[in-house]
């Protein structure tokens, strides 16, 4: 059993923390959100009144935070709000599984050595569902020794995790696997609306492509319009699933990535554009796959839909 803090119980954080608690182990959990905390506390999470409070006993500590400057606040403290690596006891482990910048996640690294701690960047893959049933993909950077400590823990809350390399290198892995995603989900999305205005029924389309070179998750698993796959979000109205918003954002870290890295990749900075104008309306709140519907509504018109 091990002693576990865990801060930032939404809708990722929540069903990990969970999945803990229930292999065993002692959670102790921490949210901003009034909601969280209460949907923590019938989860079974025993929930601290503060962040030092959280992980003042903690062998390790699990972050779960939306961006890195919330990462990189939380470790520092602010105001008078003690941060969590002076808070913590010597030698703690501390695991973020947030979705943040390589260059934040050295950062951050950088200060949790200097305090005397250890630290992994380990942002996931999967979405809710992933969470909640504990299959999520973890992406791991950090020392050798540090991954395995956690490995235990991981693998309670997900079925992949994989040592990328040193600190930073979860993140990257991060970073490259949802570029490949978000271009995916575009060229699925205009192959379908393609398909439509040619004639071609979404099941023809999804029976060939599924079972030939165009095969990928975006298709057999996030299936961009309704039927052939009745798991994907287009069969309820394209409810998340993944959030547009999400997507947006992990584009941009890409688009940060190449900016840092001189990379000339094209095709990843127009899925950037085009995620970006998604999440700037109503496509925020929807699932990523909805973004069909942008590029229905931007085709000429004309063709057979169907």
């Amino acid at each position: 059993m091990t002693t576990i803090a865990f801060l930032g119980l939404g809708h990722m954080g929540l069903p990990m923390a969970k999945n803990l608690v229930d292999a065993g182990h002692d959670v102790f959990g921490f949210d901003v959100v009034p909601a969280a905390i209460q949907a923590g506390r019938a989860a079974g999470i025993a929930v601290a009144e503060t962040p030092a409070e959280a992980v003042a006993e903690a062998e390790v500590v699990i972050t779960m935070l939306p961006s890195g400057r919330h990462v990189l606040d939380a470790y520092r403290g602010s105001g008078d709000v003690a941060g969590l690596l002076s808070a913590a006891r010597p030698d703690t482990l501390f695991v973020d599984c947030s979705t943040i910048a390589v260059d934040e996640s050295r950062d951050a690294h950088a200060l949790v050595e200097a305090a005397g701690h250890r630290g992994l960047d380990a942002p996931v893959s999967g979405g809710v569902v992933g969470a909640e049933n504990a299959t999520l993909a973890f992406m791991v950077g950090g020392t050798e020794g540090d991954f395995q400590t956690a490995l235990p823990l991981l693998e309670k809350m997900g079925r992949r995790i994989v040592h990328c390399g040193g600190a930073g290198l979860g993140q990257a892995a991060k970073v490259c696997n949802n570029m490949i995603l978000g271009i995916s989900q575009i060229a699925v999305a205009e192959a379908f609306v393609l398909g439509e205005r040619l004639g071609l029924s979404h099941e023809a389309l999804f029976d060939v492509a599924s079972n030939a070179s165009g095969q990928c998750w975006a298709l057999t698993t996030n299936c961009p319009v309704p039927g052939p796959v009745p798991t994907s979000p287009a069969n309820r109205d394209y409810q998340p699933g993944f959030a547009g918003a999400l997507m947006s954002k992990d584009l941009g870290l890409a688009e940060a990535a190449i900016g840092l890295t001189g990379v000339d990749a094209k095709m990843g900075l127009l899925a950037r554009e085009i995620y970006r104008e998604y999440a700037d309306g109503p496509g925020a709140s929807k699932d990523f796959s909805g973004i069909i519907q942008t590029i229905r509504a931007d085709s000429a018109s004309g063709g057979t839909a169907r």
